[in-house]
């Protein structure tokens, strides 16, 4: 009889988001400690941002729980992000160059999982599924592109590759 086997060598923390994709941790291009008061902006001192950084890259900001993408480099210490969102004065970033093209997910807190699947055959629309009653240590042996904020209950979610 065959039985599922999951092997994974690569993790991430997901930020819920119901526009914001999840990325390739594979893909980091710049991280650390910045400005976020100001909504839809990063300021950082130090950074070559205009080197650095394109527009459409995501931001993780993983002190305030908020993901973005790049949508102007302003200069190299200023981004303009959307959504137009503030965080903190000192919060912890990621920038990363790409978008998963699919990953497992896992749930660490019961919930209920809003996701947008991955394309399947270069097919250009995708599927927005909400999975229901989700248990504490589920794995969802699907390939998420996005956990919707809006429709996820869920939380310490973990993308896997």
């Amino acid at each position: 009889m065959a039985y599922q086997k999951l092997q994974v060598s690569n993790g991430l923390a997901v930020i819920p988001s119901d526009t914001v994709r999840i990325p390739n941790p594979d893909t980091e291009v710049a991280s650390g400690t910045a400005d976020f008061s100001v909504a839809g902006t990063l300021t950082d001192v130090g950074t070559s941002f205009t080197t650095d950084v394109k527009v459409g890259d995501i931001v993780y900001d993983t002190t305030a729980s908020i993901a973005y993408y790049v949508s102007v480099v302003v200069s190299d210490t200023e981004l303009t992000l959307t959504p137009s969102s503030a965080g903190g004065a000192t919060d912890v970033y990621t920038i990363y160059r790409e978008a998963t093209p699919g990953c497992v997910l896992f749930a660490g807190v019961a919930g209920d999982m809003g996701i947008q699947l991955a394309q399947q055959n270069g097919n250009a629309n995708t599927t927005e599924l909400t999975f229901k009653g989700i248990a504490a240590g589920a794995f969802l042996p699907t390939q998420a592109i996005r956990v919707d904020a809006t429709k996820t209950t869920a939380t310490d979610i973990i993308a896997l590759w």
